[in-house]
């Protein structure tokens, strides 16, 4: 059994965290805060995207219609696990729906553009909290809101306000279970472990990996 007191948090500041046993590093494993640099996405620490296609544009690959400027955000908390060909689609991806056709004419033309979005409702932020898993291929709808400690399956297709630390699969995603009770959720959320310092963390990953959720709030 893996001795996870030992074990040391890596440097969120480091663009690839994790490193072979031969001291490569992954180039496929990223910390999104080190690759994403766009005014409309926060990402906290020691989140991390895998994905083998090592792309040029991580913002772009995740958030395909997600423009600078937008009257939307992404925020990603931290601690999250993203697999590969997650996307977000947020709402600027939406089209006009009053008229006759939905087809957005205005955007093919360079003068027109600005006013077309600027017709568009204004979306919802998407909201992912700390600690969440989101399984390969997952398709986020915009306004989405998860909580923290959400799994979501892979291929899900995930829409509206998800509880803290549910378990979520299918198209559209349903409630598969819940991890916790509601008490326990509760005391997790009051615990907060994502918010501690990176030593403390360190010192208790032995903890935080277990199922004791009363030794973990006994830690002061």
């Amino acid at each position: 059994m893996i001795d996870v007191k030992s074990i040391k948090l890596p440097d969120p500041k480091l663009r690839n965290p994790l490193v072979f046993p031969n001291g490569v590093p992954d180039p496929a494993t990223v910390f999104l805060s080190q690759v994403i640099d766009h005014p409309n996405i926060d990402v906290g620490d020691w989140t991390y995207y895998n994905d083998q296609r090592l792309p040029d544009d991580y913002a772009s690959t995740l958030a395909p219609y997600l423009f600078a400027g937008a009257p939307e955000r992404l925020s990603i908390g931290k601690f999250c696990q993203i697999a590969q060909g997650v996307e977000f689609i947020t709402a600027s991806a939406n089209h006009a729906m009053a008229g006759v056709s939905t087809y957005p004419f205005a955007v093919f033309d360079p003068t027109k553009i600005a006013g077309y979005r600027g017709e568009l409702p204004r979306g919802s932020d998407t909201i992912i909290g700390h600690d969440c898993w989101i399984g390969r291929g997952a398709t986020v709808l915009p306004g989405a809101e998860l909580g923290c400690g959400v799994i979501v399956g892979a291929k899900a297709v995930v829409r509206g306000k998800i509880p803290d630390y549910a378990i979520v699969a299918g198209n559209p995603a349903k409630i598969v279970r819940m991890r916790f009770d509601a008490d326990t959720v509760a005391q997790l959320l009051e615990i907060a472990w994502w918010d501690w310092s990176a030593d403390k963390i360190a010192a208790h990953v032995d903890l935080i990996t277990s199922g004791d959720v009363t030794a973990l709030a006994a830690v002061t």
